[in-house]
């Protein structure tokens, strides 16, 4: 398990472990669940060089109507955090994309995200008034949204954490969105309609190629790995399609 490896190493942060905790079981909900086997050169990344000492721990599942249910934890020079999640649906079903990231520096959280982000047009009409009704009114700094990020839906949420209260709202958050994700997979059937299918690619092949224009990710990775390794990083572990 993802959490328990964790507490062997110096990541331990309780804020993340709680995420990965209501994460894994929302996740465990979800029918057919199956650990997708990746090469561990990908999975497990470790340096203990001095001054450039990283750990970077990738978990990768499938369900039923979802292609890849992908978490990322990873500390670099033992002060920046990440908590990385993207539930990717199978085009087959008609469920949105799950995305969740979390950016700790030190003890300040200076981003938190999460979204239901639609796979195909309209779809969003099916959940927007669930997420709407959620709470966010405890929240002092909210961020916008980057340019990229027209892929995200009209409820995404996006600010800085700046106390105790705060970090356990934005769990809490996480969690109705994840359960809404789940009561959306568990009443829906795979379509056969070649084009809705199709649709479905696109959306999600634009939604990893906007995340690609974050310039924050590849600019972190940079730091610890050559251009190459981290261009195959980010196109194959975190936004394949």
């Amino acid at each position: 398990m993802l959490s328990k490896s964790l507490t062997k190493t110096k990541l331990i942060d309780p804020l993340i472990l709680t995420l990965l905790q209501n994460i894994k079981v929302q996740r465990s909900k979800l029918n057919d669940l199956n650990c997708i086997e990746v090469d561990p050169k990908l999975s497990n990344i470790i340096s203990n060089v001095e001054g450039k000492e990283l750990y970077i721990e990738n978990e990768f599942y499938k369900a039923k109507g979802f292609r890849k249910l992908h978490i990322e934890v990873a500390e670099f020079s033992k002060s920046l955090k990440i908590l990385h999640c993207v539930f990717f649906p199978d085009p087959k079903y008609d469920i949105p994309i799950f995305g969740m990231d979390l950016v700790k520096v030190n003890e300040l959280v200076s981003a938190a995200i999460v979204d239901l982000s639609p796979s195909s047009k309209n779809q969003n009409l099916k959940y927007d008034h669930l997420l709407s009704h959620i709470d966010k009114s405890v929240f002092k700094s909210k961020r916008e949204i980057p340019i990229w990020g027209n892929i995200f839906s009209k409820n995404v949420f996006f600010a800085s954490l700046k106390n105790e209260s705060e970090k356990n709202a934005f769990c809490k958050i996480v969690d109705n969105y994840l359960s809404v994700l789940i009561q959306l997979s568990q009443s829906t059937s795979p379509d056969s309609d070649y084009e809705i299918i199709e649709e479905r690619i696109n959306y999600q092949k634009n939604y990893c190629v906007q995340q690609m224009k974050n310039e924050k990710t590849s600019l972190v990775l940079l730091k610890y790995f050559d251009k190459v390794w981290v261009d195959e990083y980010i196109k194959k572990v975190l936004f394949d399609f």
